[in-house]
């Protein structure tokens, strides 16, 4: 089994970057425990620049153990907005919470349970995450950049991530998803793209962005059940309202089609608020749904 080296790969990403652990200093000070996914050769991190947008930002990929393991094999890829809340505590909104998101893959990788699978994670930028992650301008809160961001998606980012790595390019292998306004853009993008994106994880979605106008979307948009497989899911106790446009867009795609337990999986999780945990243990069944083995 070879490590992955920049030498190895395809041309497309610089090097790959790594976390540099902080070392204390001081007479008392004691070195501090390395992390896992520092010495983890299927776990790199990239600086990215976009044409289309103006920040820069950065790109995590998380490998499944059989990329090592099988040289010849290709992978289905699954892209992940909020990146930094994925994998790296050190790098997460919350320091310390994260999805866990590489050892549940690799768990139920290992148990057969779902298809191996490539983990992109896509960093957001911050003060402008509002502005990407938004389909529409919202007349007080601005926003409506999700069109750009799409097109980040899938004429910069994708194009590199198949030239750097051995991936399963088409819409069948190719999944996309996100918590909060990560699961607004989402569903947008699914409805906006299904030749792009055929899996989509729409996790505590922000549906009520500029007056619910996602709902118009979703119901003008040519899209067929065939086309998008959809994992959608909420917390109880994330509040009235989110909880009651979740139910909203359940029974919406249940009109156009869409059948619970075929291609599309609904999930009340009980007692569950809007954090990094909640999506955590939910990580591993939206696998399972848009992944099986």
């Amino acid at each position: 089994m070879q490590p992955i080296t920049p030498s190895s790969l395809q041309p497309g990403f610089p090097p790959p970057e790594r976390v540099e652990p902080i070392t204390p200093s001081g007479p008392e000070s004691k070195p501090s425990t390395p992390d896992p996914l520092d010495t983890n050769p299927r776990y790199s991190t990239h600086p990215f620049h976009s044409e289309i947008l103006p920040d820069d930002r950065t790109v995590s990929v998380y490998l499944p153990p059989e990329y090592l393991e099988q040289s010849d094999r290709r992978f289905p890829v699954f892209y992940l907005h909020d990146g930094q809340n994925l994998f790296d505590g050190r790098t997460s909104y919350i320091p310390g919470k994260t999805w866990n998101a590489h050892t549940t893959a690799d768990e139920l990788a290992e148990a057969g349970e779902i298809e191996p699978v490539i983990l992109v994670g896509i960093a957001n930028t911050g003060l402008r995450r509002m502005a990407e992650y938004t389909p529409t301008r919202d007349f007080k809160m601005g926003g409506g950049e999700g069109f750009k961001y799409g097109r980040l998606l899938i004429e910069e980012l994708k194009p590199l991530i198949d030239r750097t790595y051995r991936t399963l390019p088409d819409a069948k292998n190719t999944a996309l998803g996100g918590s909060s306004l990560g699961g607004l853009i989402s569903l947008y993008l699914g409805f906006e793209y299904p030749d792009v994106f055929s899996k989509i994880a729409v996790m505590s979605p922000s549906l009520w962005w500029d007056q619910r106008s996602i709902f118009n979307i979703v119901n003008r948009q040519p899209v067929q059940p065939s086309e998008l497989r959809i994992w959608l899911d909420i917390g109880t106790a994330e509040g009235i309202r989110p909880l009651r446009d979740a139910q909203l867009l359940k029974r919406t795609l249940i009109d156009r089609g869409w059948h619970i337990g075929e291609d599309l999986a609904y999930l009340q999780a009980q007692g569950a608020v809007h954090d990094e945990a909640a999506w955590s243990q939910r990580f591993g069944d939206m696998l399972q749904f848009l992944f099986p083995a």
